[in-house]
């Protein structure tokens, strides 16, 4: 039995150790904001968060990370509330949204370690893959998100997010 925490509560898995911790958070926990992408750790789809680092749930083991503590997108806040994700919604920055937990993921890790990232730090800490091309607006987004979380702008309230996604779609 392999024990760690996730998203602040203790588990216990009765699975094989060799299990990646992918499949055991989404088909033991049921946690399936974690996505499958590749399965080799080059898309980042899976990342999480493991003792404050972005891992690839794809490339660990349960067994390997025994007694740590994991974040997925769940447990990262319950009501949308984190800045990456405001900064991500206020700027329409999702489309297909399959690639978006990773990348909430390990843009939430950079912004703890790193309050004023520039756009080379950023490309460093966030290697996902996303299909859609949201680049440009994910360096802007994440940007955006440190100012909100150092307090240099205040957080887009929800008639933001919307007049966003009406002035894209030409509403």
């Amino acid at each position: 039995m392999t024990r760690f925490t996730v998203n602040k509560h203790p588990v216990e898995y009765k699975m094989d150790p060799r299990t990646p911790l992918l499949w055991a958070l989404r088909d033991a926990s049921n946690l399936t904001g974690t996505k499958y992408g590749c399965g080799t750790g080059d898309c980042g789809a899976c990342t999480v968060d493991i003792d404050g680092e972005a891992v690839l749930a794809c490339q660990v083991t349960i067994a390997g990370i025994e007694g740590s503590f994991v974040t997925t997108i769940e447990g990262l806040a319950e009501d949308r509330g984190h800045p990456i994700q405001q900064a991500l919604i206020a700027g329409n920055v999702p489309q297909c949204g399959y690639c978006v937990p990773g990348i909430v993921m390990a843009a939430s890790v950079l912004l703890r370690a790193n309050r004023n990232p520039g756009e080379d730090d950023i490309k460093a800490a966030i290697p996902n893959i996303c299909r859609c091309g949201i680049y440009p607006r994910l360096i802007e987004a994440v940007q955006h998100a440190a100012r909100i979380a150092r307090g240099d702008d205040p957080s887009p309230g929800p008639d933001d997010a919307e007049a966003a996604g009406n002035q894209s779609s030409g509403n």
